[in-house]
């Protein structure tokens, strides 16, 4: 008996030794998992968000941060309606949408579709690294999270880099806040998912190495021999200095080498460094070329570069190298530095293929790994999940959508304001005029007070161009505060202020020079006392935005990455270092709120020259800074724009032309360098004229219409065309802008947004569309009269100008005359346009125009509002439904829903249909086929 006993005792133990051993806690939104084999990660959390969305956080301790997210919006309450399924490996969390699988041994995550259809996984074993640091005498982590990518992925988001980067699969990306670099860690996969990594330090997007000196590589001067390039300095024509150097490290102020750089060489002269290099270990080298002033780049005996940019933003470019064997690969770097002195050449050896092709996230600091995974069904879903967690954008004020005119800088008063009158009295239409840094008493930075010797009457300026001239005026406001003025010094009695740049005495480069300093906006009450000091000198006046510049925040150009980490540190939240990419949201946030409360009838709108994820919930808009006016910078701005819509923030612009200019363009007179300025200003501005907002701005040459050409030449008829193009399209352009709050939709759109089943879409960096119709195709080539057009396969196309029809899926030799870009209308379009403009206040939409674009099935909506208030929150708005069946070639505009104080009760609408045999461009001169009355009742038409 004793022992049947024993043998029952002994299989009992058994089965129960086969059962998996219960290591995981289950919550309310999710479970927390203890992974089994012994490694850094101690604990994961999987969360349920939405049906749609998964949190995943992940920790070397056996608890989670309780900080709130700064990125994701307080109160996300988690979704309870999913089930848990439990198998001896692996835990699977599953919801309507989603199933996420966690393995009870690694932590590896992956998640699939309802089907079971694998969408992305983190590479095996987790992908997850845990290298322990010290930070402010804070012991945390630098943390890596790696995925596995299939072959055929494409990558979008991340902020907006320049380089003309578009598809970063197998590419790398440092998400650093600089002057020209907006971060935002969300990344948009071709797969349709999104990965929204929620950290705020210097992060990267795949080799998490950062960049090394030249040393890794065997250099050898022109001669052959090794041991460094031949580095000839030149004064003027004249050789002065010849010598061999392994290292070209000019990059920071603070460089020892930058000080000992020979003055007349940076003043007159320029350095070329050639010879060559060689590596034993076989792969792709990646070299990146860090600059200001004038640099050329050969690689066996092919130009790779041939840039400028201005002294104090130096700017990266990076390039790659295959070495197969010990064979040498010859190189010549040719830099004039333009009175300026940094430049740094860096190299980085081979990354393993196969993890470079992976998608791999890293941060500098993390006390944790934590992203959110987001399923959609295209990327417009991805993006309103992404909204979902981070926030909604606010629709930009109706005036917004204009044009807005800038320089750096109106002088005065007079001079402002004579510029609104002459775009009035030249008829040119115009909505915002900017005033940029500078309109305060020297050296009163951060005082938010008009110098009254150049603008002697300030209440009186803002009743002048608002009541007489009915335009805006955004404002330049900084987080900048020199010392010795009363904002400065109240802001330091309450520990506002971050204390080193000021300790250091560092003086800036305006004027004479002055000492100063930056606020903490990561402490609360900081904010709101930034804005009671703008509210009480500028928002009392009337003014109607805010321009937020160097929000990276740049306390003091061309300072080493670790001296700015160390320049704004520590926050109210932590050390400089943790939070140094959020910055510019914290800034946002503080303005937003404050105005709300204090002119809750006025729509808030900022400009920012940084962007972190959430940004856009504060109204808060992003250009992409202190970019050069060269063909090549201008170029970059398309795939940095439209990538930056693909982060989840619709609103984006730069300077048109852009900002910074050499010095043969500022002298030019005639020529043909006053011939290739025009042609960049006008190919730009037609650019600009289809971007979310159409602004122009930059340094000297004045950048008004009239300036850049005289009225009736070539240049000038093609802006003041596409100026008054845009306000005909304002119906459409707001209704987008609509769309973009009411459903997370995006304005500038990558191709693969739309086409993303068109394989050939997902490396175009510079086309996109604006909106669901139209296929927007800048010239960015100097003297370029046509260019290649790619029209998607799903879909015929009409010219926008003639309404020529084109089968899509080829690419054509698009005509580009000076004076017209390509632009093309996706059939199955309703394109709503309005009567000429001189500001988008003058009248309301009527007539209303609609172009129908027959081929397919097409619908849209017209969203209209007061359009400078918040009422749309309260449902003070209409929508007109309009829907076009082409196997009846029937138009219905549908019954009006809503009202808004000042709509138009009746109106009349004029149709313009486009067919294959009925070809008609767009424009205020077409002539309508129908013109029909419309009263708010649902109307057809054949």
């Amino acid at each position: 008996m004793k022992k049947v006993i024993l043998a029952n005792l002994i299989v009992l133990a058994g089965l129960i030794s086969c059962e998996p051993k219960k290591n995981f806690e289950k919550l309310a939104d999710g479970i927390v998992l203890k992974p089994t084999q012994g490694q850094a990660t101690r604990a994961v959390r999987l969360q349920v968000v939405s049906d749609n969305i998964i949190h995943v956080t992940a920790s070397t301790a056996d608890t989670f941060a309780t900080a709130q997210s700064l990125i994701v919006l307080p109160g996300l309450e988690g979704k309870k309606d999913w089930t848990l399924e439990e198998t001896n490996d692996a835990l699977v969390l599953v919801t309507k949408s989603l199933r996420a699988t966690v393995k009870r041994t690694t932590g590896e995550v992956s998640f699939a579709d309802s089907t079971g259809q694998l969408i992305v996984q983190e590479k095996t074993g987790g992908g997850k690294t845990f290298t322990p640091t010290t930070i402010d005498k804070l012991a945390t982590h630098q943390v890596q999270q790696v995925f596995d990518s299939p072959g055929d992925e494409a990558l979008y988001g991340l902020g907006a880099h320049q380089n003309g980067q578009m598809n970063y699969k197998g590419q790398d990306v440092e998400l650093i806040q600089q002057n020209i670099v907006d971060v935002v860690p969300f990344l948009y996969s071709s797969r349709n998912y999104g990965l929204l990594w929620d950290n705020y330090s210097i992060s990267r997007f795949g080799d998490p190495r950062p960049y090394q000196g030249l040393y890794g590589l065997t250099l050898y001067d022109k001669d052959g021999k090794a041991g460094g390039l031949t580095a000839s300095y030149y004064v003027k024509d004249n050789v002065v200095k010849t010598t061999v150097e392994d290292r070209i490290e000019y990059e920071f102020l603070e460089t020892p080498q930058v000080d000992n750089f020979p003055k007349d060489v940076a003043q007159q002269g320029k350095v070329v460094w050639e010879g060559s290099f060689s590596s034993a270990i076989p792969g792709n080298h990646k070299f990146l070329v860090y600059a200001s002033g004038y640099f050329k780049v050969w690689v066996d005996g092919e130009q790779l570069f041939d840039k400028w940019r201005q002294g104090w933003n130096a700017g990266t470019n990076k390039f790659n190298v295959r070495i197969t064997g010990d064979e040498k690969h010859t190189i010549k770097i040719e830099w004039s530095p333009d009175g300026g002195a940094y430049i740094a050449v860096k190299h980085l050896d081979p990354y393993p293929q196969e993890d470079q092709d992976r998608i791999t996230l890293s941060s500098e600091v993390g006390d944790e790994i934590n992203y959110y995974f987001i399923k959609g069904h295209n990327a417009d879903d991805v993006i309103a999940g992404y909204r979902y967690l981070t926030g909604k954008a606010p629709i930009a004020p109706k005036w917004a959508m204009g044009f807005w005119q800038s320089r750096e800088r109106y002088r005065n008063a007079q001079e402002m304001v004579a510029v609104v009158k002459e775009y009035r009295k030249r008829g040119i239409p115009l909505d915002n005029i900017v005033l940029d840094w500078q309109y305060w008493e020297d050296p009163k930075w951060g005082s938010h007070e008009f110098d009254l010797k150049r603008f002697p009457d300030p209440a009186g300026m803002m009743k002048e161009l608002h009541n007489d001239l009915h335009a805006q005026l955004m404002i330049s406001v900084w987080p900048k505060f020199n010392t010795g003025t009363a904002n400065y010094d109240e802001m330091n009695s309450k520990g506002f202020l971050f204390v080193r740049n000021a300790e250091k005495k560092r003086k800036d480069w305006v004027g004479a020079g002055y000492e100063s300093t930056f606020y903490d906006p990561f402490n609360a009450e900081a904010g709101k006392l930034f804005w009671h000091q703008i509210d009480t000198h500028l928002n009392s006046l009337g003014v109607d935005a805010w321009w937020l510049d160097a929000t990276e925040p740049d306390m003091h150009s061309n300072l080493s990455i670790e001296e700015r980490k160390v320049n704004m540190s520590p926050t109210a939240l932590g050390p400089g270092a943790k939070y140094f990419n959020a910055y510019s949201l914290m800034n946002a946030k503080g303005v937003y709120e404050g105005q709300r409360q204090s002119s809750p009838d006025k729509r808030v709108f900022i400009l920012t020259r940084s962007a972190f994820a959430g940004q856009q919930r504060y109204g808060a808009a992003t250009w992409s800074g202190d970019i050069v006016s060269r063909w090549s910078d201008f170029a970059d701005q398309i795939a940095a724009g439209v990538n930056f819509g693909l982060s989840g923030l619709p609103y984006w612009t730069m300077d048109i032309g852009g900002f910074s200019v050499e010095k043969r363009y500022e002298q030019a007179t005639g020529g043909e360098t006053l011939n290739e300025w025009r042609e960049l200003n006008t190919r730009w501005f037609q650019f600009g004229a289809f971007c979310p907002l159409f602004r122009s701005h930059g340094q000297y040459p004045f950048r008004e219409i009239y300036n850049i050409a005289p009225a009736g030449t070539p240049e000038y008829n093609s802006m003041v065309y596409y100026d008054k193009l845009r306000y005909h399209l304002l119906p459409y352009i707001y209704s987008l802008a609509g769309q973009s709050y009411w459903n997370d939709y995006t304005i500038m759109r990558g191709l693969v947004m739309d086409f993303n089943a068109d394989g050939k879409v997902h490396n175009i960096g510079d086309q996109y569309m604006f909106g669901p119709a139209l296929l927007i195709n800048p010239v960015h080539t100097y003297k370029e009269r046509s260019r290649e057009v790619y029209l998607p396969a799903t879909d015929g196309w009409y010219d926008f100008y003639t309404g020529a029809y084109y089968a899509g899926g080829r690419t054509l030799k698009a005509e580009a005359p000076l004076e017209r870009m390509p632009l093309y209308v996706k059939e199955g379009s309703i394109l709503p346009a309005g009567p000429a403009l001189q500001y988008t206040g003058e009248k309301v939409t009527d007539p209303l125009t609609l172009y129908v674009f027959t081929g397919k099935d097409a619908t849209f909506t017209l969203y209209e509002d007061e359009g400078i208030n918040y009422n749309y929150e309260q449902g003070a708005y209409a929508t007109i439904p309009l829907l076009y069946k082409e196997s009846t070639g029937t138009l219905t505009i549908g019954a009006r829903k809503g009202t808004y104080k000042g709509m138009p009760e009746k109106r009349k609408i004029q149709i313009v249909w486009v067919k294959k045999d009925h070809a008609a461009g767009v424009g205020l001169d077409v002539r309508p086929d129908q013109v029909v009355e419309y009263t708010g009742s649902a109307l057809e038409i054949k």
